[in-house]
């Protein structure tokens, strides 16, 4: 359970985290400056677990995966939008950072709310309100791309010729 940091549609990536910061990747760096220019309460209001709700075109811009690693680094436990910038989509799942795309949730849960939110089924509860949404659930490789910290501490616990049997050649 954690409490609701909203945005709008078509927050940038330069939004999230200001290019003039992007000279690391530090998830701890990054994070002092999450939102620093839209919502300077945010770093010191923020615990673990919290959630961020965003808008249509979430993290549109630039392809740097510093914007979810500076999330992440936050201690944001996800994101939860209407929809999402590719390249964020991507990124974010690279970086073990989840999301959940959920319309309905993103324009109904308001700053401040407590959520609690189930990964793996996709169900999002508000409890202030006592509302709860379907969003779609990550696949179970995501899940587990998520839980190992990023595609990178994935495939260092997990053999590869393991990984590619199991996707029949595919990876």
């Amino acid at each position: 359970m954690g409490k609701v940091w909203k945005f709008g549609d078509n927050l940038n990536t330069d939004e999230i985290i200001p290019g003039r910061y992007n000279i690391t990747i530090d998830p701890q760096e990054l994070a002092a400056h999450v939102f620093c220019e839209i919502k300077p309460e945010f770093t010191q209001g923020t615990q673990s677990g919290d959630v961020v709700v965003g808008g249509q075109n979430f993290g549109c811009g630039s392809s740097r995966e510093h914007a979810p690693i500076a999330i992440k680094g936050a201690g944001i436990r996800c994101v939860i939008a209407a929809s999402y910038a590719r390249i964020f989509f991507r990124n974010a799942i690279n970086i073990g950072l989840p999301i959940l795309e959920c319309p309905q949730a993103a324009a109904e849960i308001r700053e401040g709310d407590e959520v609690q939110v189930n990964l793996s089924s996709g169900v999002i509860t508000d409890i202030t309100t006592g509302r709860s949404y379907q969003a779609q659930p990550l696949p179970d490789f995501v899940l587990k791309i998520a839980e190992a910290g990023g595609i990178v501490a994935f495939l260092q616990e997990h053999d590869i010729d393991e990984l590619m049997t199991a996707a029949g050649g595919a990876v």
